[in-house]
């Protein structure tokens, strides 16, 4: 306990004393600000604001922060020890925040305040990172002194990562969005009213059932609704086909069923609905050669929610099949070998053994499916035509003439409605049933075989599917080989000339190429968000599923609420609500890998889960019991057997942080250009030459980091054999 405070108090006394308190604008690792460094108001730590009589204001922090001190060197169960972390941690938090949201770039952002208590022109800007670490100290010791007074069995670790992931929830998912979603309430002269509300609420656009009974479309609530639930069961079955045949078919090429099934989640989406419409559009390869075949009048049909259905299908199965694939490896042998002992067939055994084992898995991935094509707003842009969902409308609401974020928020509440239902619905299936099939004993057993009745028809969905998807990415490597897609099909390397060109120069390497700036800042953007991205996914998953602590179903639908609202609705969030003090942070790269963190965060929470539901808690009971700590337990034992999960966080996250499109549009800024804006805009220059070929440079870019990942990752070691020369001789 004493190394623990003594060890923050270091922390946050560096924060206070070293380094500097406001925003850097040009970043911590320019060092430009050293120059005026420790004495310049703009770069000085706290405290030497504090010795030049400016932002006296800070000044209560240092006895927040000295507090502490008064607890070491006491008994460890002195209760006087949590008394005084909890003051600490509390006090510090809340008056550092007031002071924060309190005083901005013009003063008092109080009218009251200003009147009652002259600044003398003085303000202030966003936290820096001396702020930053100040506020980490605070909380671990409000955490630790929680942990003191017996709280999750007063466990430091425990309590530590549910204070941590609830304050960095509670900053970069419900403020913003809560910011946001306050809009719903206002009228656009910025009154609240409850009225307004109702009767955005309650529009016909929305809810309109004109389908049934007249030629109209439905409002566009049912429009995602049916999508979604069609998205979810479809990814899920494809999934689970996939991680069959690649687990339990003794197909010798099954292995590289694993690259083609990732291979569209790493593409922009409107280029997979680019291919689709040169595929299946009015002048399509495809369309064209069914009419004429059959005498046929070419039509719109890929226009609408067929078209969105498929190009989504694409997207979202390698999400189930990345969550599944790990499940279905999960499965104890030995359980099914019992079935089979006692004279169960294979049809039986997979049906009442192995597929309810999998439930965790088809739970999730049906969920993860549902709340994507939700929240998927690239697709239907380019191929919802007529048929109108809720993510588009969100956009348009935003960006479009209407300018009505009122709209947009309501919008984003009924969409929030839908996904907290799948959610519900999903925990009411799944139940309080054990899934438990790794306990910790030897199990030497082989996967039981597929049934035939299984097997064959899988083994065609594979084919099909696996077929469909090298078509619609041969169209896609194609075009970045041609003049003009769709019209000018002469060879040509220009287009990867014109964004990758690289010159040798008496200075060394000049990368030439339109296309290397935001190259290189996407890798570094995504490089850094995909570990903290599944690092915290994955201590949350740990903490939802082994521990048990008050407001346990309220921490788990937080960690959730980014991935149910459209990046569109996050984008203008987060530039809603880190605009201004106390925390300033668009135009800089941090608040594009916040943003990526926290949207892909919850995919490793449902890995996490999924993975962990599987592990018996005797493992970590007897960790404990030979002396290890929590923190010794997860590390050492938890983890690796959580491998499939890890590198589903690991690949979705740096995958998804390579090709988001909806947030990144309002986000980006001249330093930092991502490559799906960039492609974007040569697409409204109508180049789309140069953006296949950054798209294809981009798929072949992720393949390679999504290879090396598994390779460094590895596999679960269960200490199973896999096929028949396994056995011992």
């Amino acid at each position: 306990m004493n190394r623990t405070i003594a060890l923050w108090f270091v922390v946050g006394l560096a924060g206070f004393t070293l380094f500097p308190w406001y925003v850097l604008e040009d970043g911590f690792f320019s060092f430009e600000w050293l120059d005026g460094y420790p004495y310049d108001s703009d770069y000085a730590p706290a405290l030497f604001l504090i010795a030049q009589s400016e932002k006296l204001w800070l000044a209560p922090l240092a006895l927040f922060l000295a507090l502490p001190l008064l607890s070491i060197g006491r008994v460890k169960n002195d209760p006087a020890i949590s008394k005084i972390l909890i003051i600490a941690g509390a006090g510090g938090l809340i008056y550092l925040l007031a002071q924060g949201f309190a005083i901005g770039i013009r003063g008092f952002n109080s009218e009251l305040l200003a009147a009652l208590i002259d600044l003398d022109g003085q303000r202030q800007f966003g936290f820096g990172y001396g702020a930053m670490l100040l506020s980490a100290a605070f909380l671990f010791f409000l955490t630790t002194g929680v942990a003191a007074r017996g709280v999750v069995n007063g466990d430091v670790f425990v309590v530590g990562a549910i204070g941590f992931v609830i304050a960095i929830v509670s900053m970069f998912i419900l403020f913003p969005v809560l910011n946001m979603l306050s809009s719903a309430l206002q009228t656009n002269d910025g009154v609240y009213s409850i009225r307004v509300f109702i009767e955005k609420f309650f529009d016909d656009k929305i809810w309109g059932l004109g389908c049934l009974s007249e030629n109209r479309s439905c409002g566009v609530a049912w429009n995602s609704l049916s999508l979604a639930v069609l998205v979810g069961a479809l990814t899920t079955l494809l999934g689970l086909v996939f991680a069959l045949v690649a687990t339990r078919s003794g197909l010798r090429q099954a292995h590289l069923l694993r690259p083609l099934t990732v291979l569209p989640i790493i593409t922009p989406p409107f280029v997979i609905g680019l291919a689709i419409i040169l595929l299946f559009g009015l002048s399509g390869a495809v369309t064209q050669f069914v009419a004429d075949l059959f005498g046929l009048q070419p039509t719109r049909w890929v226009y609408g929610m067929p078209g969105i259905l498929i190009a989504q299908m694409l997207s979202f199965t390698p999400i189930a099949f990345l969550v599944l694939i790990g499940v279905v490896e999960g499965v104890s042998p030995s359980m099914e070998e019992a079935s089979q002992t006692l004279r169960a067939s294979r049809w039986q055994t997979f049906i009442n053994v192995s597929l309810p084992l999998m439930r965790p898995g088809l739970a999730n991935a049906f969920l993860l499916g549902f709340i994507e094509s939700m929240a998927d707003f690239g697709n239907p842009l380019v191929l919802g035509g007529n048929f109108d969902v809720l993510s588009t409308e969100i956009f348009f609401a935003i960006v479009g003439a209407q300018n009505d974020q009122g709209k947009a928020a309501v919008l984003a509440i009924v969409l929030l409605i839908f996904t907290l239902s799948a959610f519900y619905a999903q925990r009411r299936w799944l139940g309080k049933k054990s899934y438990t099939t790794q306990t910790g004993k030897g199990d030497g057993g082989m996967p039981a075989e597929l049934p035939k009745r299984v097997l064959f028809p899988s083994y065609c969905l594979v084919a099909i599917w696996g077929s469909f998807t090298l078509v619609v990415y041969g169209m896609i490597v194609y075009g970045g080989f041609v003049e003009v897609w769709g019209l000018n099909h002469t060879i040509t390397l220009k287009h990867y000339i014109t964004a990758f060109d690289v010159a040798m120069t008496d200075n060394g390497i000049h990368w030439r190429g339109s296309a290397w700036d935001s190259f290189w800042t996407t890798l570094r953007i995504a490089g850094t968000a995909a570990p903290l991205t599944a690092a915290i996914g994955l201590v949350t998953a740990y903490l939802l599923v082994r521990q048990n602590f008050a407001g346990k179903n309220a921490f788990e639908f937080g960690t959730m609420l980014s991935f149910a609202i459209p990046g569109t609705v996050i984008g203008v969030a987060y530039i809603l609500a880190f605009n201004v003090p106390p925390l300033e942070l668009t135009g800089t790269g941090v608040i594009l890998i916040l943003s990526f963190i926290f949207r892909n965060m919850p995919v490793g929470v449902r890995a996490g889960i999924a993975s962990m539901s599987q592990l018996d808690k005797s493992l970590d009971e007897a960790s404990l019991t030979l002396g290890a700590n929590t923190w010794r337990t997860f590390k050492s034992v938890i983890l690796p057997l959580m491998r499939p999960a890890i590198l589903a966080a690991l690949v979705f996250s740096f995958v998804r942080a390579m090709t988001a499109i909806s947030a990144v549009i309002f986000l980006v800024s001249a330093e930092h250009n991502m490559a799906t804006s960039y492609i974007i805009g040569r697409v409204e220059n109508n180049d789309y030459g140069i953006a296949i070929a950054y798209s294809t440079a981009l798929i072949v870019v992720m393949l390679t980091v999504v290879t090396l990942t598994q390779l460094l990752v590895g596999k679960a070691k269960t200490g199973r054999k896999t096929s028949p020369t396994d056995m011992p001789s």
